[in-house]
């Protein structure tokens, strides 16, 4: 997956005033609570990302 596929679930699933997933609810109709498990996909993946760029692709 590139990093434009993790800005598209970034951007999509926000938290709502209720502290559910928005993206959740619109997509699959589920009340699941932010951060929801693409959320944390996402980031992870964006961590991943940046801590090996730091170190030179070493990690």
């Amino acid at each position: 997956m590139s990093s434009e596929a993790e800005h598209r679930i970034l951007v999509a699933h926000l938290p709502g005033r209720n502290g559910l997933c928005n993206g959740c609810w619109a997509s699959w109709s589920r009340l699941t609570p932010y951060p929801c498990w693409q959320v944390d996909w996402a980031t992870s993946r964006q961590a991943r990302s940046l801590t090996a760029a730091l170190l030179g692709d070493r990690a």
